[in-house]
């Protein structure tokens, strides 16, 4: 004879990895947008030059998402996002501030504005 089916009232087994999800932490997310202006630029072409190499640059040495998402048209100008998540609102705050000051020294890139934000 077969075994009965398991009670739809038993406890459902724990997750493998309590470790991984505690359960009193926090998720902070950190956004920032800023817009550049690229002066020396002449084409798209040498706009998607300059803002391929500032994010791909960003991304290695912060370690944060980031994408071309504002004025993907206009050869003159950018619009960047970063974003950043932690357990920490000041970690991800500060991890924002550094991306944005390191924006700000950039040789074929002008900061124009900017806003940085965490929920």
């Amino acid at each position: 004879m077969c075994a009965p089916p398991p009670s739809a009232a038993a406890d459902p087994l724990p997750f493998p990895f309590p470790f991984l999800f505690p359960s009193n932490g926090s998720v902070f997310v950190g956004i920032l947008q800023v817009s550049l202006s690229l002066e020396a630029a002449r084409s798209l072409k040498d706009k998607r030059r300059v803002v391929k190499g500032i994010v791909d640059r960003v991304r290695a040495r912060f370690n944060v998402s980031a994408a071309e998402v504002d004025a993907l048209d206009q050869w003159k100008s950018a619009g960047l996002g970063f974003a950043a998540v932690s357990n920490e609102a000041r970690h991800v705050r500060g991890l924002l501030q550094q991306v944005l000051n390191h924006l700000g020294n950039h040789p074929e890139a002008r900061l124009v504005d900017h806003q940085l934000e965490v929920l």
